[in-house]
């Protein structure tokens, strides 16, 4: 029970130097390779935050892991990053690594079946119909849950349909 109270000189200075250089490389490595690093965008770009966090605390607090490891480590994730970020070009990688945006409400109509595949309750939509500033249902094109678990809500503003375009990649 003691053992979890001691800290001796030695390794207090291997955390304090492992952090702060842990956290250096964090932050050189992210300008390196660009923000998307960190933003929620897809499957991939959460595993490797999650494995950026990793690294950091196993590098900091494991006497097992150097800096150098860790610092490589975590160059090696971010390659991978920008590697997938140019993969993703090609749809058959996008497949792979992303989710496919979902139409879940159609108008005023409320596409069930596709609130079930994304796992969207009725009052996951009415919260987000009210953080839209919606007052009346009819005042919805359409609803769409993104392939980052953001739900985005096109307001109708005419009778003009909504442009091809910008439904290409989403699931009906």
């Amino acid at each position: 029970m003691e053992a979890l109270f001691i800290l001796s000189q030695k390794s207090f200075f291997l955390i304090l130097f492992s952090a702060f250089g842990i956290y250096a490389a964090v932050i050189l490595y992210t300008r390196l390779f660009g923000k998307r690093s960190f933003s929620k965008m897809s499957s991939f770009d959460f595993a490797m935050t999650v494995a950026v966090g990793s690294m950091i605390a196993t590098t900091i607090l494991s006497e097992s892991v150097s800096f150098l490891e860790g610092a490589v480590a975590l160059l090696v994730v971010y390659a991978l990053q920008l590697a997938a970020a140019f993969l993703r070009r090609y749809k058959w990688f996008s497949k792979i690594t992303d989710n496919q945006p979902t139409m879940v409400m159609d108008g005023q109509t409320l596409l069930r079946d596709n609130m079930k595949a994304v796992r969207v309750t009725e009052g996951d939509i009415r919260s987000k119909l009210r953080e839209a500033n919606v007052v009346r249902l009819s005042e919805i094109k359409a609803v769409i849950f993104e392939s980052t678990g953001d739900m985005v809500v096109l307001h109708k503003n005419n009778d003009d349909a909504i442009d091809d375009w910008l439904l290409k990649d989403v699931q009906r």
